[in-house]
């Protein structure tokens, strides 16, 4: 069977489906490949680079959908590229399923079988095939640096000789897989990151990345993202007001606003109202990945950037992964690679259709000249849904230094024991040692009762390696041990020269690790 790859008729559009290392692994699959020529000249792949790859390259379009069992695209196919669909034919593109009836009806009179790459279950095993992610992870990381090219400052914080330049500060506004892509980006260039997220349980990763969660003081009752399919489902009114105030009060202070928040199979949700806009400074920038949806924004226009009345600039681009066309088009085409994988379990160049596979079934739109979506649900959950637990009481200042005391309590008690048990120990070699032990038995006592007196004195809290003066109460123990060491008893003798060198690697050893410590706090 063929496998081919057309140019893509859609205006502005710079990936292709099919890489000159893609097109190598298919073939592995028992894959014959072709590609229409000039299809990726805009990612950088040139016709030479697919020959060499043992790709056949083809002059036209017509030729290549007449020769192809298997096409392969990015976007989803216009009314004439639909018109040369064939019956046994099987199409995997980005096909928009829930707004293109009219693509489903010309795909089952064809008789073409379609595979739509954007609904790929979010299930674990179909990662690898994700193509939304894909591209999403690349929107996010465009998006801040287009924001960047808009912004008038830098993004990390400066102190120079002519004066301070403060960090910009950048929220992420949904914490998808293009939010998060758009938090690293934003946190490694040097920006004050805060990030929102309807889900509470991304919470963990957006602080992992550097950036600060914004939380919001509302109870509510979330679905499950195991049961929406990993995706953030549509919130109450009053969540959303609650949100929307939060909102306002950061307007503000954030000098860049990258909004992801979409809902699968609606319009996208107003998050940043115009009064929002108003609020924020002149300079001030807005990268809305929502705008194909109808924005996050509703002052954003699809696929242009404005400048408002009072200087904030709102970009509306809908082609962020076409900007970074080698890349896209790498991983959409590894993408396409994975799901070839699955449908060719023998790896004999023969397309097995399976219905009764979870992945294949979900991304099916039309089969055996019908239509098929939308799928039925995944019988494995899209994230384990993990067991819900009780929040940990929060511990009043008073309740918290009362464990910290009652356990150093307990740890000096447990001390106290061992040194009586030392002592009884000695005191039963003081019966056969001579006589003079009794003499040097008191003195370690003594040294025993003031080290304890000393210790105890100091707050617990104190008991750290930076409190180097703590160190001093070994001193006592030395003290006790130099003066026994120039006894006439060799027990004696060597027993002071072991609590020397014992008492003097502490005392040594904790200013010199408290040195170091303090050095790095040092400005160089």
């Amino acid at each position: 069977m063929k496998i081919g790859a057309p140019r893509e008729v859609f205006e502005g559009e710079a990936r292709v489906a099919m890489t000159p290392d893609s097109a190598l692994q298919l073939q592995k699959l028992g894959y014959d490949c072709v590609i229409e020529a000039g299809a990726g000249s805009k990612a950088g792949f040139s016709d030479a680079a697919y020959k060499e790859a043992g790709v056949s390259v083809v002059k036209t379009a017509a030729a290549l959908w007449k020769e192809a069992d298997i096409v392969v695209k990015v976007r989803q196919p216009d009314a004439t590229e639909t018109k040369k669909m064939r019956a046994e034919q099987t199409l995997i593109s980005f096909f928009n399923p829930a707004a293109n009836e009219a693509g489903m009806k010309a795909a089952t009179k064809a008789g073409t079988n379609v595979i739509a790459m954007e609904m790929v279950p979010r299930i674990s095993r179909a990662q690898k095939m994700d193509a939304l992610s894909s591209m999403a992870n690349i929107a996010g990381y465009r998006a801040v640096i287009e924001a960047g090219n808009n912004f008038p400052r830098f993004f990390t914080g400066q102190v120079t000789a002519a004066g301070k330049v403060p960090p910009a500060k950048i929220l992420v506004i949904g914490a998808g897989v293009a939010g998060l892509a758009a938090i690293g980006t934003a946190t490694s260039l040097g920006a004050i990151t805060y990030a929102f997220d309807v889900r509470p349980e991304v919470a963990e990763q957006i602080e992992s990345m550097g950036a600060e969660f914004v939380f919001l003081e509302f109870e509510e009752s979330s679905q499950d993202s195991a049961a929406t399919g990993g995706y953030a489902a549509p919130s109450s009114p009053e969540f959303r007001e609650k949100q929307l105030e939060k909102f306002r009060e950061m307007a503000p202070e954030i000098d860049i606003v990258i909004c992801t928040a979409l809902i699968p199979n609606r319009e996208a949700p107003e998050l940043w109202t115009p009064d929002m806009v108003e609020m924020m400074k002149p300079g001030s920038v807005i990268v809305d990945l929502a705008a194909e949806k109808g924005g996050n924004c509703k002052l954003t226009k699809m696929d242009e950037k404005i400048v408002t009345d009072n200087g904030v600039t709102i970009v509306g681009y809908t082609d962020f992964p076409s900007r970074m066309a080698t890349q896209a088009s790498t991983l959409y085409g590894n993408n396409i690679r994975h799901m070839m994988t699955d449908l060719t379990p023998e790896k004999d160049g023969v397309l097995v259709h399976d219905m009764e596979d979870d992945v294949i079934r979900g991304a099916t739109v039309t089969f055996d000249k019908e239509i098929t979506y939308p799928p039925p649900p995944p019988k494995v959950a899209a994230i384990a849904a993990a067991p819900k637990k009780e929040a940990p009481k929060e511990l009043t200042p008073e309740e918290k230094r009362a464990e910290e005391v009652a356990a150093f309590k307990k740890q000096t008690q447990t001390q106290v024991g061992m040194l009586a048990i030392g002592a009884f120990l000695l005191l039963a070699l003081g019966t056969v040692a001579p006589p003079s032990f009794m003499q040097h038995f008191i003195v370690f006592v003594l040294s025993v009762f003031v080290g304890f007196q000393v210790i105890w004195g100091v707050a617990h809290s104190l008991h750290t390696p930076l409190m180097a003066v703590t160190n001093a109460i070994s001193s006592i123990i030395i003290l006790g041990a130099l003066m026994q060491i120039g006894s006439g008893s060799f027990l004696v003798i060597l027993l002071a020269a072991v609590s020397v060198f014992m008492t003097g690697i502490n005392i040594f050893g904790g200013f010199l690790v408290t040195r170091r410590m303090l050095a790095m706090f040092q400005k160089s």
